[in-house]
């Protein structure tokens, strides 16, 4: 059994309540040093999943406050140990005071991400299902949790789980063939598993092809706000966050630097940048603005090039929409909607989708979060949970599916078996370090410091 450990399981602000979670060698024992039950019955006496009404003491005999309880016993629990958990009123200061009765008595502070780790070595749950709890934790959009709940359950697992179970079925024959040639085992022939090969590069391809948009779920789209000065950038990315983040007035080039926020727009998360706007300067400062607002166009996923419907449509404008259009993908969002229009836009212009809407004000943005959900769909034919989020476990499928992409055209070579049996292996290993099969302590350690302290 491992040493227990103990942490606040819930964040570090006021709420109606907080969780403080044990685990570890004496979980149970340690809870009923502290915890006395309204009734008087012993948390060692009491059937796991049952929450029992008491109070936290101090060693003084103060209480520290009232709670429920609930313990789990091993191997039935997340971490698959002995586990305890108090269910206290969320202030900070309680929950401190009871964490630190539990040190007191032979627990120690758990380190970030140490129950996952504990559940993950434990056989508690795989690589990419203990990943899934921490993009669960951080995501931002339904869709992002929805996937992450997915992963948790085991989605990707199963697909790369069933291509090992198929390579293993061949390399398991091959060995057989070689190890007892006297024994009546049919012939090994490569041309036999030509199929399985291919149905193992579909299936890798499939889930490779997932990973840029599981990025965009878990991180963000980078997107550039660009447009003139005084065309109301800073007011869209105003009205897209719901505060006011940046300053807005009636002065052209009040902003001069790049100001960042995400929000998220058609249930797709977007990492803003509102830019210094476009135009050509003497000014050193607002210069260096203007180069930074090119920087971000650079760099961004999406552009949102704002132009003002109450004004003509100009040479600046021209150069911005071009200029984005061939950068990234574009959407013109045609500001102040509410004044008397002006603005007449060109052929090329047209061509670009395009929402009109009042970001002083706020409408119109429903436009704009559906132009910006069709720029960005779900996969077709891909289920929840089946879509790759981080580059470790994309990197790992690259691996498997550049050796079973070898191996098929060295049996079209003529290879000879135990050469293909190489790349096989080679592929095996890959999809065993994605679900954690075989994975060096460093990296296992790397994974779950991205963790909070309690999970």
């Amino acid at each position: 059994m491992s040493e227990l450990i103990a942490a606040v399981a819930t964040g570090p602000v006021r709420a109606a309540v907080g969780i403080v979670r044990l685990s570890g060698e004496g979980a149970i024992d340690c809870v009923d040093r502290v915890f006395r039950a309204r009734r008087g019955r012993k948390m060692a006496d009491t059937p796991p999943g049952r929450s029992v009404y008491g109070g936290v003491y101090g060693a003084d005999g103060a209480l520290l406050d009232t709670c429920l309880c609930t313990v789990s016993r091993a191997p039935r629990s997340y971490t698959g140990e002995d586990t305890a958990e108090l269910s206290c009123h969320g202030s900070p200061a309680a929950l401190a005071a009871v964490l630190t009765a539990l040190f007191e008595n032979g627990a120690r502070q758990a380190r970030p991400g140490e129950f996952t780790k504990r559940a993950f070595l434990n056989g508690k749950l795989d690589l990419t299902e203990a990943e899934a709890v921490i993009d669960l934790i951080d995501a931002d959009t339904q869709a992002a949790a929805k996937n992450a709940a997915g992963q948790l359950t085991g989605a990707v697992t199963r697909k790369t789980d069933a291509v090992y179970s198929e390579l293993l079925d061949v390399a398991a024959h091959f060995h057989a063939v070689v190890d007892w040639p006297d024994e009546d085992i049919e012939d090994f022939r490569l041309e036999a598993y030509r199929g399985t090969l291919e149905r193992g590069e579909r299936t890798l391809r499939g889930l490779l092809d997932t990973f840029q948009r599981g990025r965009l779920l878990r991180d963000g789209v980078r997107t550039a706000i660009v447009g003139r000065p005084n065309v109301g950038k800073s007011s869209l990315l105003n009205a897209l966050v719901g505060f006011d983040r940046a300053i807005v007035t009636d002065v052209p080039g009040t902003t001069r630097d790049t100001v960042e926020e995400t929000c998220v727009l058609g249930g797709v998360k977007l990492r803003l940048a509102d830019t210094a706007g476009l135009r050509r300067t003497d000014d050193a400062v607002e210069k260096l603005g203007v180069e930074r607002s090119l920087d971000a166009m650079e760099r961004a996923e999406l552009i949102l090039a704002v132009l003002d419907l109450s004004a003509p449509f100009t040479q600046e404008d021209a150069r911005i929409v071009e200029r984005a259009a061939s950068t990234a993908r574009t959407v013109l969002v045609l500001n102040k909607a509410d004044l008397p229009q002006k603005l007449v836009l060109p052929p090329e212009a047209r061509a670009l989708p395009r929402a009109a809407l009042c970001a002083r004000t706020g409408e119109g943005t429903r436009e704009l979060s559906a132009l910006v959900e069709g720029l960005f769909p779900r996969p077709e034919g891909v289920a929840e949970g089946e879509i790759l989020t981080n580059a470790r476990q994309a990197g790992e499928v690259q691996t498997a599916l550049d050796a079973l992409r070898e191996a098929g055209e060295a049996i079209r070579d003529g290879v000879t078996p135990d050469a293909v049996l190489t790349l096989l292996e080679e592929a095996m290993e890959a999809l065993g370090r994605l679900s954690g099969r075989a994975l060096a302590s460093d990296v296992t350690d790397r994974i779950f410091e991205r963790f909070c302290v309690g999970k």
